[in-house]
């Protein structure tokens, strides 16, 4: 059985052509019948060389034969099929078929295949309601399958009712095998790109529609052709909880999937969850006990946010202003007519300034403003929402006049305070607050104030482990002519990675990093550089990576830790996408084969469709014939 399945019936005849022999060397295997036991091959002698001695008793013959159904006569009938071609099993009538057959099931399939790459590549559904024929919607596929049958008349001769009944390619088992071999293939060019090269894990969990929680896995590496630093998504699973032993297994179970070593992480990106970043029992934690090199970074992108959000709130200026601007938008954004009742305001003002030329037109410019609710994580709204409203200011005091329907003094509430008139504290008494103006406030009480707030929080949030790192790591920064370059910074950083770097190949680096800088100083072509990303590429389109190969490798290092997870967040986005309301009842492995081909669409479009084909062919024994 060691012999591939098409072979295995030639590799026979050929046993058989041989005709009777015994295999005296071979050791056969032992059987629990009684004991260990196992057959002689001196035990063939009886009919080989010592002869039958009862001939003279046919019932011996008869005892030997058995019946019709004996093992003897199974075994016969088997060899005479065999040898003589006849009762061919299933197997091989597919392997005869005709070659229009083979070529007329070649079109369905990929007609089949090409007609669900675009809905996989859109993240658009597959299937209808109700796909009989007298439905008037039967679903995408069915649909676009059969558009393509009024424009191809190779294709409108072998699928739909032209095929075979058992034949036709349309069913949803088909459909879901095409998908997955789809997205197989997709990850597997993923894993090709990656080779055996280190690489860096960006993960996140969310619940989906259904309220599954869903973990998303993303890899960050650099690709070996051009050098690029690339994140990829490379799974979905879901998960029962979300504790670390849970969320551990699950990122392993995908790693054997694709044939990926855990002992290559070099990196590790999470969100600030204490599942996720614990020192005891967080999911760097246990990720770092087998690969103590896999160093974790919190995103920066979201400490930032959380430091920024938490310093206005412990600030009370910045809590009364967001306070404020949050009960703005509730009052002025709390109805379809006020929000319509701002559009046509701003409209008349934008048409007006457009009359007397106070303002340039076009593309992009002028575009309408909208007054959002901002997130509590998300500075960056906070962010927009402030300047929206200073750019609506007019637009919005002229509604709240039409909402009050009372003008009186409410010019000189809205009014702006001069900056060097007399602070008025807002809800406290004037008695027990020092007399400064306003500009002296904002200056000193407020801004100074919120600096040092989030300088402090800035220390607490970002460890010392990290920000060692990311100062070695500014070091080989290549703008203005490597200004920043510290041999003694890159030496340090090598040592944070003892198990790829020995103590020879540290003072090789060494060595290295003195021909490396002289080289690049010399090398017009880096000298415009400006980020660490695009050194890496000019290295590999020069070479470079092979002549200083343990340089190249701490820049890898460096571009391998991951900063941000924005990567996985959009997976998440796709997943809201891909599985909404409608499409609920999606099971967690079409789930996973439509997000890796809906948002890997760069690798999906490098899989062809003999590809596809070729593991669709192999996952099980597919009838081609009438």
């Amino acid at each position: 059985m060691k012999y591939p399945p098409n072979e295995r019936d030639a590799v026979r005849r050929a046993y058989i052509l041989k005709k009777p022999c015994q295999p005296r060397s071979h050791k056969f295997p032992r059987k629990n019948i009684g004991g260990s036991r196992r057959f002689m091959p001196y035990w063939g002698d009886a009919l080989v060389n010592k002869g039958f001695k009862s001939w003279n008793k046919p019932d011996r013959f008869l005892k030997h034969i058995g019946g019709v159904k004996s093992a003897h006569n199974l075994a016969y009938e088997k060899y005479v099929n065999l040898r003589d071609g006849k009762k061919k099993s299933i197997l091989v009538s597919l392997d005869n078929a005709t070659e229009v057959t083979i070529r007329e099931f070649d079109i369905c399939l990929k007609a089949s295949i090409s007609c669900l790459r675009y809905l996989l590549r859109q993240g658009l559904g597959f299937r209808g309601h109700r796909e009989n024929s007298e439905s008037l919607n039967r679903g995408n596929f069915l649909k676009l399958l059969k558009w393509l049958r009024t424009h191809n008349e190779v294709v409108s001769k072998v699928t739909l009712e032209n095929a075979p009944e058992n034949c036709q390619l349309i069913s949803p088992t088909i459909q879901k095998d095409i998908i997955n071999c789809c997205a197989k293939e997709t990850t597997k060019q993923i894993v090709d790109e990656l080779g055996v090269d280190y690489f860096a894990i960006l993960a996140d969990e969310s619940n989906d529609v259904s309220q599954k929680e869903q973990l998303s896995l993303c890899l960050r590496y650099v690709q070996r052709k051009t050098g690029l630093v690339v994140e990829r998504f490379i799974g979905l699973d879901h998960v029962g909880d979300t504790t670390a032993l849970s969320l551990r297994s699950a990122i392993i179970s995908l790693f054997m999937e694709h044939s990926l070593s855990p002992s290559k992480i070099r990196g590790q990106g999470y969100d600030g969850a204490s599942n996720m970043k614990g020192e005891i029992h967080g999911l760097k934690t246990l990720i770092m006990e087998d690969t103590p090199s896999a160093y974790y970074i919190h995103c920066f992108a979201h400490q930032l946010q959380l430091t920024l959000v938490a310093i206005a709130k412990k600030n009370d200026e910045c809590a009364w202003l967001f306070d404020t601007v949050a009960m703005l938008l509730n009052v002025v954004g709390v109805s379809c007519k006020r929000r319509e009742l701002i559009h046509e305001i701003q409209a008349q003002k934008l048409a007006q300034a457009l009359e007397v030329d106070e303002l340039e037109t076009g593309f992009g410019l002028n575009q309408e403003l909208g007054l959002k609710k901002p997130g509590d994580t998300r500075w960056s709204s906070h962010y927009k929402t402030l300047l929206n409203v200073m750019d609506l200011f007019s637009t919005i005091f002229k509604v709240l006049m039409i909402i009050g329907k009372d003008g009186s003094k409410s010019e000189d509430k809205c009014k702006a305070q001069d900056l060097e008139a007399c602070y008025m504290p807002h809800g406290r008494s004037k008695r027990f607050v020092q007399q400064v103006t306003y500009r002296h406030h904002f200056r000193i009480d407020v801004f100074i104030e919120i600096i040092d707030l989030l300088l402090q929080e800035f220390d607490n949030r970002f460890d010392e482990v990290n920000m060692e790192l990311i100062r070695c790591m500014a070091c080989f920064n290549p703008r203005d002519g490597f200004s920043s370059f510290d041999k003694e910074s890159v030496l340090k950083l090598a040592t944070f990675y003892p198990s790829d770097l020995s103590s020879i190949d540290l003072r090789t680096l060494e060595c290295q990093l003195d021909i490396f800088m002289e080289d690049m100083k010399r090398d017009n072509d880096f000298q415009n550089l400006q980020d660490i990303s695009s050194l890496s590429m000019k290295l590999v389109e020069t070479k470079r990576d092979v002549a200083y190969p343990l340089v190249f490798l701490i820049i890898k290092l460096i571009l391998i830790l991951p900063v941000a997870t924005a990567s996985v967040e959009r997976v998440f986005s796709g997943m809201t996408f891909v599985k909404n309301k409608l499409r609920n009842r999606i099971g967690d492995q079409p789930l996973n084969d439509c997000l890796v081909t809906f948002i890997e669409k760069e690798m999906f479009l490098q899989v062809s469709d003999d590809d596809i084909v070729h593991r669709f062919e192999e996952m099980k024994t597919r009838r081609k014939i009438n």
